[in-house]
């Protein structure tokens, strides 16, 4: 798959020097041992039936089913959602009260609290969903907040973790969602830039990405950012170059 390393607790800098993270990458999403968190962002519940397909498939349940295998992964005390939970700005589809309160449950089953980051696309959240809400919420690690990405944060971090972008990563001519991890990349804290959640997103392709490209402020240099790739068949993370060096390589 290219020059990757295959460790999901380490990154490799351009001149091969190893550095920790502190979280682990999942099926599109994050833990953050030291906080008991789980991390997902942009389900979009309800994208499926916004859609113009005659037959959309049932995007809720698939959702929930891979919820389910990350919380059985992880074992968190918290599930929280890095903003876009819900698709549409103006109106419910049929089904989302239902997916909803099937992801809900989910949560509940694993004996986790769920708190929603609201996004761009949560415009009508508040009249479907009477869980915990807040615009940026402070991990239990002291050091982490987590919010959807699409504003500029006001509460101070040593890291950020951010969804909105839907990072994509094109390896060998097939794109790949991934992870972005940006060191001291804003302000001097760290940003973590998580993919869709849900598959139905096609995802930015981040290989030729400049700055500008990218519609959350927190990514102001994408050439800093090591992309994460997690493998589905041997269930490792891989880890790649810095945007900047991978770029000459892929």
């Amino acid at each position: 798959m290219g020059p990757a390393h295959r460790d999901p607790k380490q990154a490799m800098t351009d001149s091969g020097v190893e550095i920790d993270v502190a979280f682990a990458v999942h099926d599109r999403a994050v833990f953050v041992p030291a906080a008991e968190t789980l991390v997902l962002a942009d389900v979009h519940l309800g994208k499926a039936a916004s859609s113009s397909v005659d037959a959309p498939i049932d995007d809720g349940a698939a959702v929930c089913d891979r919820l389910e295998q990350v919380l059985a992964a992880t074992d968190p005390t918290t599930v929280v959602v890095a903003g876009d939970l819900l698709h549409s700005f103006s109106r419910l589809p049929r089904g989302v009260e239902r997916d909803l309160d099937r992801l809900t449950a989910t949560v509940d089953a694993a004996g986790a609290e769920l708190l929603v980051t609201p996004g761009n696309h949560d415009t009508m959240l508040e009249t479907v969903f009477d869980g915990e809400t807040a615009l940026e919420y402070e991990l239990a690690d002291g050091g982490t907040v987590v919010c959807h990405g699409h504003e500029r944060p006001e509460t101070p971090a040593d890291q950020y973790i951010v969804g909105h972008d839907h990072p994509a990563l094109s390896i060998e001519g097939r794109k790949r969602p991934c992870v972005l991890y940006g060191p001291a990349a804003y302000e001097g804290a760290d940003v973590l830039v998580l993919p869709a959640f849900t598959r139905l997103a096609a995802g930015a392709t981040v290989n030729s990405m400049a700055g500008h490209d990218f519609q959350t402020p927190l990514v102001r240099n994408p050439e800093r950012f090591y992309p994460a790739v997690r493998d589905d068949s041997s269930g490792e993370t891989l880890w790649f170059p810095p945007l900047g060096t991978l770029r000459k390589l892929l």
